[in-house]
């Protein structure tokens, strides 16, 4: 026995059970990322904080307000998160909450790049519109619920097929979130900005419109020049070529990779740098 009463199986079955405890709240955290739940989280986190600065100066009526929040806090957190407990509820029940991704992160944003690029360089050689926007930290789902679902895995026919002119789809943008096309035909913000050039058109001032108020990275393929253009953090990039396009996609997504590391995906790819 130690002197603190605890023998090493009880301090390794504490560790363990911290550990377990931490790794639950993780994988929660991964679940809700990018979704509206993460604004509502942090929401609660503030009334947590006014509650406990209420008790210690004694503000009663305060203390009075916040108590009554967090006393009826689970059924409305119920209420607030149904969509993402039952999606964790699902993936549990399937046994995906815990599983490992077959493919590497670094895997799946290589092949999400790699059909953006190949699908973008089609459509610009043709001239057909095209305004694809791809989520990233900023969760943009509510872009994404005014167009028409599609929940399919990325690929750059599918992407292609969509902007195809005289289809049902092929007018609004395109939403991507991770390897998947959430959404098609989906109304952006348009900017306001009286700082955009005349010569573009709506493509261009949603893609502005959508870098103004969210992190999300969007390409444009002009239909009046063929042209690729790409927007974020309220800034355009216009008339950009395949390798700039390559480049700022490796560059801005999740993963971001180090010179030796898009060598290394050049040479598996068969591109040219």
């Amino acid at each position: 026995m130690l002197d603190g009463g605890f023998d090493i199986l009880n301090l390794l079955r504490i560790g363990f059970d911290i550990a377990l405890v931490w790794y639950v709240l993780y994988k929660l955290i991964m679940l809700i990322r990018g979704t509206k739940a993460i604004q509502l989280l942090k929401g609660i986190a503030v009334v947590l904080v006014v509650w406990g600065i209420s008790m210690l100066l004694n503000l009663q009526t305060i203390q009075f307000i916040t108590g009554q929040v967090i006393s009826w806090g689970l059924i409305v957190i119920i209420i607030l998160f149904q969509p993402e407990l039952r999606r964790a509820l699902e993936q549990l029940g399937r046994g995906n909450i815990f599983s490992r991704s077959g493919n590497s992160a670094e895997e799946i944003i290589q092949n999400e790049i790699e059909a953006i690029v190949t699908s973008c360089n089609y459509m610009a050689k043709r001239r057909i519109g095209a305004l694809i926007s791809i989520e990233r930290e900023t969760g943009i789902g509510e872009y994404a619920e005014t167009g028409i679902p599609i929940n399919g895995k990325l690929s750059h026919q599918l992407l292609t097929n969509i902007f195809t002119p005289n289809t049902p789809l092929h007018d609004g943008a395109v939403i991507i979130k991770n390897e998947e096309i959430t959404a098609a035909a989906c109304y952006l913000p348009l900017s306001e900005s009286p700082f955009i050039s005349k010569e573009l058109g709506t493509r261009h001032r949603a893609a502005m419109g959508i870098s103004e108020v969210t992190d999300a990275l969007t390409i444009v393929v002009s239909e009046e020049t063929g042209a690729i253009s790409c927007t974020k953090n309220g800034e355009l990039h216009r008339d950009i070529d395949e390798e700039k396009l390559r480049e700022m996609l490796l560059t801005h997504l999740s993963f971001v990779p180090k010179a030796s590391d898009k060598k290394t995906w050049k040479r598996r790819t068969g591109k040219r740098g």
